[in-house]
């Protein structure tokens, strides 16, 4: 290796290393409760130097969602790349959504927050970049899968029309359903009342119907 090459190659790793304290704090204290200087004593740098790689916390923080947003990637296009029809590839890619938000949920609940958080002013900015065409491949692994179930005959073409939008969608709804099962129960089944289903068994509630709505009633489902 070069010494450029190994330049790169220990900045790549001191960047990754602050990321990594950062994350320790901000998931134990909280993204606005943690300082600067915080993120630099765990990380054993001066606070200097932390600057060097990242101009503020919420770049730090950017950092994080980008992160978050590739552990996304992989397990989608493990889902996907899983085989099967169209149809149980999106069904899979909706369960692999599920199970980061169980298995990695401080990772969740930072990417819940990208759409309300500060971006920078200028334009063309690195990360931000990085986050969109991350979050382009996400939607288009859907979009795939999607699209193979159309053409295997497993999802109908009448009720997936448009892939795209219904990737968009697919993934509002099941977001959606999540948040629900994420917060306490502030309340308690009475005979006149519904109780709350178990967490489990609405997400696979919500995904079964979600496959249903879209499976090709001649060949329920199945690839032809």
């Amino acid at each position: 290796m070069g010494a450029a090459s190994r330049r790169e190659h220990d900045r790549r790793e001191r960047a990754e290393a602050i990321l990594d304290a950062a994350e320790s704090v901000f998931f134990d204290r909280g993204f606005h409760q943690t300082s600067m200087d915080e993120i630099a004593r765990k990380a054993q740098m001066s606070r200097a130097l932390l600057y060097v790689y990242y101009r503020d916390k919420a770049a730090i923080m950017r950092g994080i969602m980008l992160r978050a947003a590739q552990v996304i990637e992989r397990r989608f296009e493990a889902a996907r790349q899983a085989g099967g029809s169209g149809l149980e590839q999106i069904g899979r890619i909706g369960q692999a959504y599920y199970a980061f938000s169980r298995e990695q949920s401080d990772y969740f609940d930072v990417l819940t927050d990208l759409n309300t958080f500060p971006v920078p002013k200028e334009a063309g900015d690195e990360q931000m970049r990085a986050l969109g065409e991350c979050r382009t491949r996400i939607t288009a692994i859907m979009v795939q899968a999607l699209r193979n179930g159309r053409e295997d005959g497993s999802i109908c073409k009448r009720q997936v029309d448009d892939p795209v939008m219904t990737a968009f969608m697919l993934q509002g709804m099941l977001h959606g359903v999540i948040m629900q099962t994420r917060g306490p129960r502030y309340w308690e089944a009475t005979p006149d009342s519904y109780s709350y289903p178990e967490y489990d068994t609405l997400i696979h509630y919500c995904i079964h119907m979600m496959r249903e709505a879209m499976k090709n009633p001649m060949t329920d489902g199945k690839e032809v």
